[in-house]
């Protein structure tokens, strides 16, 4: 059992497989960061659009 301690505590490939999950980890939350500042652009774009397709069709009724 002593051995089987001493080989799991010198084992390097876990602790890459930890490195690589926090590095993705760490990928994925700059995405999400990305992705919702592109959604609050997005969202004001279509916004803006929509009141002046709103405006151009009440001014273009008598």
């Amino acid at each position: 059992m002593r051995a089987f301690m001493t080989k799991l505590l010198r084992d390097q490939q876990g602790t890459s497989a930890i490195e690589m999950g926090l590095i993705c980890s760490l990928i994925i939350l700059a995405m999400m960061t990305a992705l919702e500042n592109f959604a609050g652009e997005s969202q004001l774009t279509w916004n803006t659009i929509s009141s002046k397709t709103k405006d151009a069709i009440s001014g273009a009724t008598p």
